[in-house]
């Protein structure tokens, strides 16, 4: 099956998940494509379509939630899967599923109905961040590093894998 592993991604993080993705996908025998979602082009040249986005302040980034928007309609035709990268639900005591999710990703449930939406840990370093930023996360409790847990990400493209050939 032709599959669009779209993403929008700030510092990097969600570019790789995105591509770990495809690639698990492809080693199942699904010709998937990772691609940037300002640079994806139409959905009609795919059966499905796993689309996700870094999350900052509480948000997609808008280049996925435009594309989102925009193929909406026909998104909702395939099978689709949603995805969000970030570290605010590392801060503090907050696990992630306490995280909430993107207002986006809410719309896209009813606009689009997925088969699920993921929230992945990303990585982060102070570089990402202005001053002031750093400085907020920080006094929140917020930690620095990479947080993306592989065998979560290659576990979730073998599942979608695995319903694409049923």
């Amino acid at each position: 099956m032709r599959v669009l592993v779209g993403y929008a991604s700030e510092n990097g993080s969600t570019r790789e998940i995105a591509e770990r993705m495809a690639g698990h996908l492809r080693g199942c025998g699904h010709d998937a494509e990772a691609l940037p979602l300002d640079r994806a082009g139409d959905v009609d040249a795919y059966e499905a379509a796993v689309l996700g986005s870094a999350v900052r302040g509480g948000s997609w980034i808008p280049a996925a939630a435009e594309y989102a928007r925009r193929h909406a309609e026909a998104l909702a035709g395939r099978p689709v899967w949603l995805f969000s990268v970030g570290t605010g639900h590392l801060s503090g005591d907050r696990p992630a599923e306490h995280a909430s999710e993107p207002k986006e990703v809410l719309g896209l449930r009813e606009a689009v109905g997925p088969r699920e939406y993921r929230l992945f840990a990303g990585s982060l370093a102070p570089e990402h961040m202005t001053a002031g930023e750093r400085e907020g996360y920080e006094r929140n409790g917020g930690r620095y590093g990479d947080f993306r847990d592989w065998p979560e990400v290659d576990a979730w493209a073998g599942r979608i894998a695995a319903e694409l050939l049923r």
